[in-house]
């Protein structure tokens, strides 16, 4: 498939996006916050948990997509790959920050973007406790929650000592990622930690400079940017290249915040 999407499929997929998110908003909070909610370990070397609502969720969000989209592909993170024939592939985390769920904490959030092999146009960051769901395309930056709608707009360029900079683990990853991240970290002005997909979400709103992370998934990441470029700001690993993928990323408000971190990053992380 071309990377050109005409006007009509990019609405649809807007569409279809703002579906998947309110499929998948009643599913998660059915067990937010709820008397005896307990996950399942993915990864017995490490807490990986998974909980009833991301399974829910998920397929919530492949009911819609086989109805209102059945010849696209799906790629979501408790349920695998679908495949299918327009070149489209819809990326799904059903809740991007269950360590947040389950501690009761409003900071995780529903990832939904589709695009073709390149990468996502069109993503949502929604957090369904708060009721606040950021969506961006080509066309298309914006916020909905409790204070209405707005536009998305990502911070105009300032300094990395006027930085505000998160991350969702102290350790980041590797002893290389981590000493990349503090080699960045150290010259912010403040740094915070936590906020998993919610801190993309505020790069998108304006509120904050870089989202730096490492071994994040395609699911983890995908949505994240298209709502961020949509905004204004830009998204690579760390060395500048297309992050879709996953791995170690950057996310930056603008331009110049990206290329200061960037050159950091790259001589510092192996």
């Amino acid at each position: 498939m071309s990377n050109t999407i005409d006007t009509a499929t990019m609405g649809d997929l807007i569409r279809v996006a703002h579906l998947l998110a309110d499929a998948a908003r009643p599913e998660t909070l059915r067990y937010f916050r709820s008397a005896g909610l307990d996950a399942d370990n993915k990864r017995p070397a490490d807490f990986d948990p998974v909980t009833e609502g991301d399974r829910a969720a998920e397929r919530a969000m492949r009911d819609v997509l086989a109805r209102e989209r059945p010849d696209d592909a799906i790629f979501g993170e408790e349920y695998g790959k679908k495949d299918g024939t327009t070149g489209l592939t819809w990326v799904l985390d059903p809740i991007d920050g269950t360590r947040g769920y389950l501690s009761g904490t409003p900071t995780w959030g529903v990832l939904i973007a589709v695009g073709p092999e390149s990468g996502p146009v069109v993503g949502v960051i929604d957090q369904p406790y708060i009721g606040e769901r950021f969506i961006g395309a080509p066309t298309l930056a914006e916020v909905t929650g409790p204070m209405g709608t707005s536009a998305l707009s990502t911070r105009s360029a300032r300094p990395l000592a006027e930085a505000i900079v998160f991350t969702t683990f102290p350790e980041v990853g590797s002893t290389d990622e981590r000493d990349g991240f503090t080699a960045v970290a150290s010259k912010a002005r403040l740094v915070r930690y936590g906020c998993d997909c919610y801190a993309y979400a505020l790069l998108a709103a304006g509120q904050i400079d870089l989202v730096i992370e490492a071994g994040l998934q395609p699911y983890d990441i995908q949505a994240p940017i298209a709502v961020i470029q949509a905004a204004g700001g830009v998204v690579t690993d760390w060395q500048g290249n297309p992050a879709h993928n996953g791995g170690r990323v950057i996310a930056a408000a603008n331009a110049e915040i990206h290329a200061e971190a960037l050159a950091i990053l790259k001589n510092i992380a192996g």
